[in-house]
């Protein structure tokens, strides 16, 4: 068995609520801030991982092999005063606790008095690695000798990484099983019940396929709600989950309910994983902050943490306004995850003041949505470059479109003539990876012009040969087919256009109001760069002629 690794870590007087029934089915939408490594007292040159964070936010508990211990891998405990303070140096919980051999991966309780962990071949145990608990009567009152959980949950493979819920009612924890990969070997996740805390656990269960679908999978971390489950890649060399982006991965599953099954799990994407190693996920007490294990060598790692940031701009337009504000209202009191966005990260299947806060938070509020991934505002009055204002993908202008300082949608906008005028941009993202949503101003236009093309494919948005607004992104294969609206545009107005992929659902909007729908579970893959304004091969007939403004790129399925 691998050493398992962890880290814990304006105004609104009166509400008059009408509520409407719509049909999302999405989670609420959530991006990371840029990760951070972990300061001293932690990431010392001693091999050691961060495990949990207690409720309260005062107690770190980290395995160590710092000097001071009693054995291999031992469990220590920094602390401080407030959540404001820095930690203190970590204290070895001795040798109540720690035993001659490893001691890692320790999971407190959400009252303080419990603290679950794996040991290596301790005496009393079941096989080679076994999970144990230690118990205190108080806070403040030392570790009591710990004590095997018994047959029932360990059994003679090896058992580690626990993770016990909130309500100390559920257990998950992470089995490796002998043997090497494809030949009875692995590592799969577990979860074992109980009624009370007070009742012994129950037989465990091997969660379900859409979960242990990979050869090595586990140290699993339960959000304090107990409706989000995070987990990651078990082994550094692999092999690794599919879809993920080179190394271990981390990913999150959820469900609705405590009495749920678990959903398909997603993988959290950049900027927490990479091409290297990120596992051994744990999230903060709070849900604002997840801490990860990253690394470039075979169990060479750092301990990192990466805020989460709730995504307050429902409509993607850029600002928190009225807009954003009626959607919440909208649902209030109902379970619509899209605007349930608090507690983070996931909220908590309600739609209620603790959502009108967060958003409130950020009332009429420039947001730089942490999703947009591109964006084009056209704002420019001279050379042949549209800067991407979020990111580095700044696109070259061919043909010589005229830039138009004035009569913009958002500031000025740019004129293409029909012929040959068009901007290439850098691929973007792959359609195929995950949902995701584009958007983007036009006035003029005509039949079998393209707004937005991705190099060599197919056309994203486009006018059909009727004129009406249509995409060409579809699923792998022979039985991909355009999705065709009957919104026409080419009136000499403002428009705004868009399709969305939900990952399950093909979406077109003309001025935020849905215009065709139907089911695509899968798109086409692709990595090539971007046309704005011209077809995917440059045909003739292709180049839009009129004016584009503000386009933007989402790695989300926005809901305008």
């Amino acid at each position: 068995m691998r050493r398992s690794r962890g880290c814990g870590l304006e105004v609104l007087a009166v509400l008059v609520v009408v509520v409407l029934i719509m049909g999302s089915a999405a989670r609420a939408d959530f991006a990371f801030g840029t990760p951070t490594k972990f300061g001293p007292p932690m990431n010392s040159s001693y091999v050691e991982s961060l495990d949990c964070i207690s409720a309260d936010g005062l107690e770190l508990y980290l395995d160590s092999r710092r000097p001071g211990g009693v054995g291999d891998y031992d469990l220590w405990v920094a602390r401080r005063d407030t959540t404001d303070a820095d930690w203190g140096e970590p204290v070895n919980l001795g040798p109540a606790a720690n035993s001659a051999a490893a001691d890692t991966c320790a999971c407190l309780s959400h009252d303080g008095l419990e603290l679950y962990f794996n040991s290596e071949n301790r005496p009393g145990g079941y096989g080679g690695w076994d999970i144990w608990v230690t118990r205190r009567a108080t806070k403040d009152a030392g570790w009591g000798p710990p004590v095997n959980l018994g047959p029932t949950v360990n059994g003679p493979a090896e058992d580690a990484a626990p993770w016990v819920s909130a309500d100390g009612r559920e257990l998950y924890f992470m089995v490796g099983e002998y043997g090497t990969a494809g030949q009875g070997g692995g590592a799969s996740i577990w979860v074992t019940r109980r009624d009370t805390k007070n009742d012994p656990w129950g037989t465990p269960v091997r969660l379900g396929p859409a979960i242990n679908n990979s050869v090595y999978q586990g140290l699993p971390c339960l959000s304090a709600n107990g409706l989000s489950l995070f987990f990651s890649d078990a082994y550094p060399t692999g092999p690794f989950r599919p879809g993920g982006f080179g190394g271990e991965d981390i990913w999150v599953t959820t469900r609705a309910t405590t009495d749920d099954e678990w959903g398909i799990p997603r993988n959290l994407g950049r900027p927490v994983n990479s091409s290297l190693n990120e596992d051994s996920p744990r999230l903060s007490p709070d849900g604002s902050t997840l801490c990860f294990n990253r690394g470039t060598g075979f169990y060479v790692y750092d301990i990192w943490q990466a805020s989460i940031v709730p995504i307050v701009d429902f409509n993607g337009d850029g600002k928190v306004d009225m807009t954003d504000l009626l959607r919440l209202i909208e649902h209030w009191g109902q379970n619509e995850p899209s605007v349930d966005i608090a507690p983070p990260p996931f909220g908590d299947g309600m739609v209620d003041a603790k959502d009108l806060e967060v958003l409130m938070s950020y009332w009429q509020q420039e947001v730089n949505d942490p999703r947009l991934v591109a964006s084009w505002r056209l704002d420019e009055t001279e050379g042949v470059v549209a800067a991407d204002r979020v990111g580095e993908n700044d696109g070259t202008l061919h043909g010589g479109p005229l830039w138009q300082s004035e009569g913009g949608k958002t500031g000025g906008a740019l004129r293409l003539d029909g012929v040959d005028d068009y901007v290439s941009t850098a691929s973007v993202l792959d359609p195929a990876a995950g949902p995701f949503s584009v958007f983007a101003w036009v006035q003029g236009g005509a039949p079998g012009q393209v707004i937005l093309s991705q190099v060599d494919r197919v056309n994203w948005l486009a006018m059909s040969p009727t004129g009406t607004v249509a995409t060409e992104l579809w699923e792998p294969g022979r039985k991909g087919k355009v999705l065709m609206s009957s919104a026409v545009v080419a009136d000499g107005v403002w428009h705004r256009v868009g399709f969305v992929w939900d990952g399950s659902d093909r979406i077109l909007y003309v001025d935020n109001i849905e215009v065709a729908r139907d089911t695509q579970s899968s798109l086409a893959g692709s990595a090539g760069g971007l046309h704005t304004g011209a077809g995917a091969n440059l045909a003739a007939g292709t180049f839009w002629s009129g004016l584009i403004d503000d386009v933007r790129i989402y790695d989300r399925a926005v809901k305008p």
